[in-house]
């Protein structure tokens, strides 16, 4: 069975993240690292993707000064999401040349990893006819947008545990301006933490992608950072 690696990094910038998912592709993409997945949490961030746009974000600069909330534009597919402390965020860093199967099959796998976990909590949630992503009824709970480049995926998922939902107010998010938000700890009535998420998240990940997964210390991923240069 394939190993893949997982580092809980914690609460991180999201430029910092993005450049450690570059680098660590790289390595994934030449066999010098294991296919990586990196478990995080992020400060306010608005992030759009290829097809975003900024008349996306319905607010000014001054605004997302005083909301605290960076902009990013950045290389996955789909357009503007936002992420921020309490939201699970996941970026699997899989070489799909090796795992099998293409980004379609990819995606549809993230989706059915999430409805698992979250069933663990008593949330129904669906993905079947609807747009990419996961769904409790109209509500969605679960964002996904990635990049295959060599057959390395990177970005990935964000699944909303208990964020302060009212940043969403601000985008017209997954470029659809009526979608409504939800999140784990709304639909239940109660906290729920991001560490209870990962807990339930990981066995479902190993199971449905065929992984042994290995926890690695944070540090020995991040010291990629420093130990090789970032791609063009």
């Amino acid at each position: 069975m394939p190993v893949c690696a997982v580092a809980n990094l914690g609460l991180i910038p999201y430029q910092q993240a993005w450049d450690l998912q570059r680098r660590i592709q790289q390595e994934v993409a030449g066999g010098e690292r294991p296919d990586t997945l990196l478990l995080l949490e992020h400060p306010h961030v608005y992030t759009l993707g290829r097809r975003g746009r900024d008349s996306d974000i319905l607010v000014d600069e001054a605004r997302l000064v005083e909301l605290g909330a960076e902009v990013h534009h950045i290389d996955r597919g789909g357009e503007v999401t936002y992420h921020g402390p309490g939201q699970l965020v996941g970026y699997p860093i899989i070489n799909l040349l090796r795992h099998g199967g293409g980004p379609l099959k990819y995606v549809r796998t993230l989706e059915r990893t999430l409805i698992a976990t979250l069933s663990e909590f008593g949330v129904k949630a669906e993905s079947e006819d609807r747009p990419t992503g996961v769904w409790v009824g109209e509500r969605k709970i679960a964002s996904i947008g990635v990049k295959v480049n060599r057959g390395v995926t990177t970005h990935g998922f964000a699944l909303n545990v208990d964020p302060d939902l009212t940043y969403f107010d601000h985008i017209i998010a997954c470029g659809m301006p009526d979608v409504a938000t939800t999140s784990m700890s709304r639909e239940l009535g109660h906290h729920v933490s991001v560490d209870d998420a990962i807990a339930a998240f990981m066995p479902h990940f190993g199971r449905m992608f065929g992984f042994e997964l290995s926890q690695v210390e944070p540090t020995s991923v991040q010291s990629t950072l420093i130990d090789t240069p970032l791609p063009e």
